[in-house]
């Protein structure tokens, strides 16, 4: 029995322990090791909240910044038991809930100071549970994003930790463009301050933009014995220079990825999508969660500042319980530039497609929360436009509702590194609008499985949106038989994670 060990910053086995697709990613590969019969342990911080009812399994002791630290292990139930998975949260207070999902910190002042500071601490508790044996004799460490890259840091340079180097290690990038960078030296948060016996490799480790910090996506993607970007088409994107926004590719770490691929060490694998145990919701509730969900916001203290807008939100969806419209697109996201920098730039685009669909007695769902200036852009909107409904808040039942009852799903990322919401979307039989970039491009066919729109400059790319906007709407009206097909296809396709992860263990985890 193969023994794996893996460490994120989310997991959405764990109740309230997700803000994206990484989270459904630590969630569903573990489920599909222990039906190969192998054990899993899926680790992640406590964020000062997950460790409430957990039972204690470990005392750990270490040093940073030159004092003694001591951090909880605790085992915690997940939402579903499966055989041979264990779950574990680590706490120690200063691993605190951030503003985002109550997960992530954001700092407009000094981006990644509070997260780098959770995480160095989180990931020198997690070795120190490692080197305690705490998980058994490991086979594979599997590491997800820069929040858990320090630990190959620790393997390579603590001389408390050189018992890491027995283990394999692999590293998922799940978003290219967060990249935790903070500095060397000089700073609360620094490399220095908490590793002060360290010696700092800073060729090595440096960002190749700000040479006197570290770069903790590119520590993960030098030091990792395998690197896996979570689609074949993401992987070949990432070996090319960026140039936004008409193309966005390596983020800068090109040169070390490239340097991965001549060495064997990169690998694309697509995503996989759950098929099985899905929360189903009943058709027909999409307005009544919408209203059930807003109230619930209305009694949250921190939701306060958006009362007046939720309760505005509500009247309008209470309409469309009476009077349903014909033609439902909806988007359900994170609100950042990889999601709707489209959108952002040019709004009068995002505008003309709530013309288009006022004419097909159609609207337009958007749900999501995230980056204020995105919020404040999609709330204006909202009071403009009678049939654009933003639900700027999360909920699962909601969510679900969207995916089963929208006749157009529109995802017109910048970049995507493979995304979830797509196949989320055409495992309902939701045909899907996006744009021809990364996974994307992996997962929709355009007339077969949904719709594609690209394009060689940002104009064009805008132009070509709205005219796959028109050409859908137009199949969907006047053409029933070929959207018919579509969605039948689109119904038919099948990502699976059994087949990611017969990949996952030849390629990355050399185990067959």
């Amino acid at each position: 029995m193969n023994n794996f060990l893996f460490v994120s910053a989310e997991n959405d086995a764990l109740a309230n322990c997700k803000a994206g697709g990484m989270g459904d990613v630590v969630r569903d590969v573990p489920r599909q090791i222990s039906e190969r019969g192998d054990k899993v342990h899926v680790i992640v911080p406590a964020y000062s909240r997950l460790h409430h009812g957990g039972l204690p399994k470990a005392t750990l002791n270490f040093s940073l910044r030159g004092l003694n630290y001591t951090a909880e292990l605790f085992e915690v139930k997940p939402k579903k038991e499966f055989p041979n998975i264990f779950h574990y949260v680590l706490h120690h207070p200063e691993i605190e809930a951030g503003d985002i999902a109550h997960i992530y910190h954001n700092d407009p002042e000094e981006p990644f100071y509070t997260d780098a500071i959770k995480y160095f601490i989180f990931c020198t508790g997690v070795a120190e549970a490692i080197k305690k044996g705490a998980f058994g004799d490991l086979d594979v460490v599997h590491l997800h994003d820069w929040h858990t890259s320090l630990l190959l840091f620790l393997r390579q340079y603590h001389q408390e930790y050189t018992n890491l180097k027995d283990i394999r290690f692999v590293y998922s990038i799940h978003n290219l463009a967060i990249q935790g960078i903070r500095p060397f030296n000089g700073n609360y948060s620094s490399v220095k301050n908490w590793f002060p016996s360290v010696p700092l490799d800073y060729q090595r480790l440096m960002d190749y933009r700000y040479q006197d910090c570290i770069n903790l996506m590119a520590v993960g993607i030098r030091f990792a014995d395998a690197v896996h970007t979570v689609s074949p088409s993401y992987k070949e994107d990432v070996l090319l220079p960026s140039s936004p926004p008409e193309f966005i590719g390596g983020e800068g770490l090109e040169k070390d990825l490239q340097q991965a691929d001549a060495e064997g060490r990169l690998f694309g694998i697509l995503n996989g999508c759950n098929y099985k145990n899905i929360n189903k919701e009943k058709k027909g509730n999409i307005y009544r969660n919408t209203v059930k969900a807003l109230f619930g916001w209305l009694q949250q203290e921190d939701k306060k500042y958006k009362a007046d807008f939720l309760a505005h939100t509500g009247e309008k969806i209470m309409d469309y319980v009476e009077d349903r419209p014909k033609f439902i697109a909806s988007s359900v996201a994170r609100l950042t530039e990889q999601k709707f920098y489209f959108i952002m730039r040019s709004p009068e685009a995002f505008v003309e497609i709530l013309k288009k669909l006022e004419k097909v007695d159609g609207i337009f769902m958007l749900l999501g929360t995230g980056a204020p200036e995105y919020e404040d852009l999609f709330r204006k909107l909202s009071y403009q436009y009678k049939n654009f409904i933003f639900t700027n808040g999360q909920s699962e039942k909601l969510i679900d509702s969207m995916y089963l009852e929208s006749d157009l799903y529109f995802m017109p990322s910048l970049f995507e590194p493979c995304g979830i919401s797509q196949m989320l979307a055409m495992r309902n039989g939701n045909p899907c609008l996006v744009h021809h970039t990364g996974g994307l491009k992996d997962t929709v066919e355009h007339m077969k499985t949904g719709f594609s729109f690209d394009g060689n400059t940002y104009d064009e790319k805008i132009e070509n949106m709205l005219q796959v906007f028109d050409e859908a709407l137009d199949v969907f009206a006047n053409d029933k038989p070929t959207w018919k097909k579509i969605q039948a296809s689109a119904k038919k396709m099948r990502f699976t994670w059994q087949k990611s992860v017969d990949q996952y263990y030849e390629l990355l985890y050399k185990l067959d």
